[in-house]
């Protein structure tokens, strides 16, 4: 398994401590390396962190590479956050990051043809370590690479619960707040084309969109999405913010009903809020505070199996140091777990 575990000396470098505080970083749990899927079930942690450095999905799409860097301002971000009365550290057991290091270089210069080929491989990594967390009856929190993980989370999620007896078939629901739909053409893996590669396969049962931009959905995808409406749901961003036929909050809802008759995956592309780096950095997206509302909405409401937060790209800041990004993603992820219904 290409897993990197961290231990604890590892977690508490990270972590910065104060006297008379307690930080996430002093109170999450971590696991030994000798035992994975023992260890991960006898935790009483509901949540596992898991990260996702890679760009290659996205550079795979022809797209800004830089994903690979979110993980580890995510990480510190969480670790440096306060442990009290409204979220306390032991909830969240943080695993590590999945062991890209080896694809990442074979990636450099490489052709589109390879990129598309190596992010199979990416794929196989996560849904392997997807199904492992699922299997153990923790709730993965995502961080990082393209968006092309959504496939490998879906599958593994999938498998894992379907293992476990928890559905009858390997199929879940997903809910995507994002830009694209991410549907694009079985033509070679990539991060434009995680979800209807996982809908082709069976994997994804039913996929709901918020937000979706006008601007950036082909007239083929548009007929894709359309020709399979029973299955596939959106609303776009100009319905919700431009001729506002309904608010965001009704858009969120709407959603989670359409998926709501199974175990839902939670996805956000943070390209999808305005002015964050990320690898199709967009000037008119939903704000920072309506993607916290978001994450809350589905953890309060939908069957939320996992959370996946991808994309960010603090490298493409043109602040030196971009602090921003990933103190976000750590606001995302608490919030998901304070909501957390299930």
């Amino acid at each position: 398994m290409h897993l990197k575990i961290y231990d604890k000396n590892q977690i508490q470098k990270l972590t910065r401590k104060r006297l008379g505080e307690t930080k996430l970083g002093e109170s999450v749990q971590i696991i030994n390396s000798t035992n994975l899927t023992d260890e991960l079930k006898n935790s009483s942690a509901k949540f596992v962190l898991l990260g996702i450095p890679e760009d290659i999905g996205v550079r795979a799409n022809y797209g800004r590479g830089g994903a690979h860097t979110a993980w580890q301002p995510a990480l510190i971000n969480i670790l440096n956050t306060q442990s009290n009365e409204f979220l306390n550290g032991n909830k969240l057991l943080v695993l590590g990051h999945i062991e890209m290091n080896d694809l990442m270089k074979e990636s450099e210069n490489a052709s589109n043809e390879v990129l598309r080929k190596l992010v199979s491989e990416v794929d196989k990594r996560v849904s392997e370590i997807i199904k492992t967390i699922i299997k153990s009856g923790k709730t993965p929190i995502i961080i990082g690479g393209g968006h092309n993980n959504s496939y490998g989370n879906i599958k593994g999620t999938a498998e894992g619960l379907f293992e476990n007896e928890k559905i009858k078939s390997a199929e879940i629901n997903c809910i995507n707040c994002d830009a694209h739909s991410d549907f694009r053409p079985l033509e070679g893996r990539h991060s434009g084309n995680g979800f209807s590669y996982a809908f082709n396969e069976g994997f994804l049962k039913k996929y709901a969109i918020v937000g979706l931009h006008e601007n950036y959905s082909s007239q083929s995808v548009m007929e894709e999405l359309k020709k399979n409406s029973t299955t596939i749901n959106f609303t776009s961003f100009e319905d919700i913010f431009i001729r506002e036929e309904l608010i965001f909050k009704e858009a969120v809802m709407k959603a989670i009903s359409f998926t709501n008759d199974t175990y839902c995956g939670i996805e956000l592309d943070m390209d999808t809020i305005q002015n964050i780096p990320s690898s199709a950095k967009t000037s008119s997206g939903i704000s920072a505070n309506q993607a916290r509302q978001y994450v809350t909405w589905v953890a309060q409401n939908a069957n939320a199996a996992y959370l996946h937060i991808s994309e960010a790209a603090p490298v493409l800041s043109h602040i030196k140091t971009d602090n921003k990004t990933g103190k976000l993603i750590a606001y995302l992820v608490t919030d998901f777990i304070k909501a957390y219904k299930n």
